[in-house]
């Protein structure tokens, strides 16, 4: 194991690093951190708290993962960060664990890719094979579903949601919840509808996309009310997988749906 860990490298005697763990020059492990096989932590890293990362992991120079949360209200209490495997953290990421009564925990998923300075805050949710953007930014409670993808320095509203396999383009600002499948782009975000092209190239069929583009034009073209559209959704397309997931996003929202459309600002908020 000595071999793996570079001599300059500093790290408590109590973390817990499993012997196929690299470790660079001059990075910092705290005590109640543990770190699976063969994950890779590059020079001047940095990882504290109480955090738990798993296998393959790859965090590069300077990233600084598991830290205290940027809130006022957080009290010093005992909150974790929770990492998957096969992870990417790319130079000066930052990922923050949760606090006391934001449930105590975040969490990161499998196979997902932070570029450089993207920012998890504490108590987000973050699924598995999502890509960051250089600078996307998380506040605090987000929950990001598996496959969306985070465009280059936008940022996300605390307590919002983005849906599975959405994409959030470059510099948007997300502050109510941005709809699966969808391409949802802007300081005042619009829908672009479905994500055509990020779902083919993840396998999904003609048929599917279709219907997920007659869906969106129900919910976002029909000039319904949200709760009359969810309701034409369920009597015309429902019973399909990705339909019923799109249906029950919506009516769980806590702070409404993005359903502005380009030419028709301002769209329908949540289920009304």
């Amino acid at each position: 194991m000595g071999n793996l860990i570079h001599s300059t490298a500093i790290i408590d005697p109590e973390a817990d690093l499993a012997d196929s763990v690299r470790v660079g020059a001059h990075a910092v492990i705290g005590p109640q951190v543990s770190v699976g096989e063969d994950t890779e932590i590059g020079a001047g890293a940095q990882i504290g708290g109480y955090s738990r990362i798993g296998k393959g992991n790859r965090i590069f120079p300077q990233a600084c993962v598991g830290f205290e949360p940027q809130d006022l209200k957080f009290g010093g209490g005992e909150t974790w960060l929770e990492i998957g495997d096969r992870n990417v953290f790319r130079e000066f990421v930052t990922i923050h664990r949760g606090t006391e009564n934001g449930g105590a925990v975040t969490t990161i998923g499998d196979d997902n890719l932070f570029m450089a300075y993207s920012h998890v805050a504490h108590d987000c949710h973050v699924g598995c094979r999502t890509i960051f953007s250089n600078a996307g930014t998380l506040a605090g409670h987000v929950e990001i579903q598996d496959d969306a993808t985070l465009g280059a320095f936008s940022a996300v509203h605390q307590f919002c949601r983005v849906g599975r396999y959405a994409y959030i383009g470059g510099f948007s600002v997300i502050t109510r919840d941005a709809l699966p499948w969808v391409k949802t782009v802007g300081q005042k975000p619009l829908c672009y509808g479905v994500n055509t092209i990020g779902l083919e190239r993840k396998g999904f069929d003609k048929a599917t996309i279709e219907r997920l583009q007659s869906a969106m034009r129900i919910l976002l073209r029909s000039g319904l009310n949200t709760t009359n559209a969810v309701k034409k959704l369920r009597e015309e397309l429902g019973g399909d997988a990705e339909i019923d997931f799109l249906i029950d996003f919506v009516e769980s929202s806590k702070r409404g749906v993005i359903t502005a459309i380009p030419g028709r600002r301002g769209g329908r908020g949540g289920v009304s």
